[in-house]
């Protein structure tokens, strides 16, 4: 068998040891780690190296204007209007996955099963950022279509691992693309970006029982298939 290399032993701790953080402390990252994350991530590959990922990072003042205008926005009645399309169904193994990792959260804070209230405060959490004093918003080009936005994913899946890598907790929130009229009005985002979706960021608060649940990973040859 070949040897692995310290690198990737590295990269494989990373993306071992990576989750989705659900309650952070409110002290505020410095500017110069919050750049460290960013500059990580801008080495990721995209489509003919286009680059489409736009990123505006909310904080202080800024944010609590956000925040309280999505609580306005979600006390409207109206349906969301997401830039990009959700998901048609989640149907099989994916609904199953998605399933589990709901009651996962759910059974981390105590939430019965059955207790729509409470899990419905517990989804109003994603537009309080979880508490996170950083939040960034990614938008696209609109002519480069689907190809941009999964550009903008790889983007994002780095910013992931260069955040927990420097200590930092992420949650990448597809919940706040459901406003992107907020978003704009707020952040003064450009009608003609698509907003592919949101990464809250900041210093994970270890002892919130949401940080405690873990997400399991479909096996290897689930997801691989080798043809020789």
């Amino acid at each position: 068998m070949t040897a692995l290399t310290d690198e990737h032993g590295v990269l494989d701790a990373l993306a071992h040891g990576r989750y989705s953080c659900r309650a952070f402390r409110p002290d505020p990252v410095p500017r110069e780690q919050l750049e460290a994350v960013f500059r990580t991530a801008q080495r990721a590959a995209s489509w003919c190296n286009a680059q489409p990922w736009q990123v505006t990072v909310a904080s202080g003042e800024t944010l609590a204007r956000l925040r309280a205008a999505l609580a306005e926005r979600m006390a409207d009645p109206a349906p969301p209007q997401p830039d990009l399309p959700w998901p048609a169904a989640y149907e099989g193994v994916y609904q199953q996955r998605r399933r589990e990792c709901g009651l996962g959260l759910y059974d981390a804070v105590g939430i019965a099963r059955g207790d729509r209230e409470a899990s419905a405060r517990q989804a109003a959490l994603n537009y309080t950022m979880f508490g996170a004093p950083h939040v960034a918003v990614i938008t696209s080009d609109a002519a480069l279509g689907v190809y941009g936005a999964v550009d903008c994913g790889a983007y994002v899946s780095q910013c992931l691992l260069a955040a927990h890598s420097l200590g930092l907790g992420s949650i990448a929130q597809a919940a706040l693309a459901a406003y992107p009229e907020v978003l704009r009005r707020v952040l003064g985002l450009p009608p003609e970006r698509p907003v592919v979706c949101a990464l809250s960021l900041g210093w994970p608060d270890p002892d919130h029982p949401a940080n405690r649940f873990r997400t399991r990973r479909a096996a290897l040859d689930e997801a691989v298939q080798w043809r020789d």
